[in-house]
């Protein structure tokens, strides 16, 4: 017997490689959706009852973050798409979706605050 044959009857016969990126693409649009209301709800909380200087400041830093996140995701999103075997993200782009994450959550909360 082959050396695939003997992995495929290993355990690994049901495995198919292509739920792998389509599991990660959805797993981004969560997380970009979550990141979406965390940005609309943190805007709206730091505009209602008026808009001051502060509330404006913090839902324009609010967008921005969320604009990066949003680049960031479609960026790999679009990339687990088109490639059958995609790429590892690059550690840039993961820091960079970490931090905007991260950020974002920190301005949502201290708007609500």
């Amino acid at each position: 017997m082959s050396a695939g044959r003997e992995r495929g009857s290993a355990g690994g016969a049901g495995r198919d490689p292509g739920l792998q990126p389509e599991r990660t693409r959805l797993a981004w649009r969560r997380t970009t959706l979550a990141c979406t209301v965390a940005a609309v709800l943190g805007g709206k909380t730091a505009l209602h009852g008026g808009a001051s200087a502060a509330g404006i400041a913090g839902s324009a830093v609010c967008f921005l973050l969320w604009l990066g996140f949003l680049l960031v995701a479609h960026h790999r999103i679009r990339t687990l798409a088109t490639t059958a075997r995609p790429p590892v993200l690059a550690p840039r782009h993961a820091t960079a979706a970490a931090l905007c994450t991260v950020a974002l959550a920190a301005c949502a909360t201290a708007l609500v605050v």
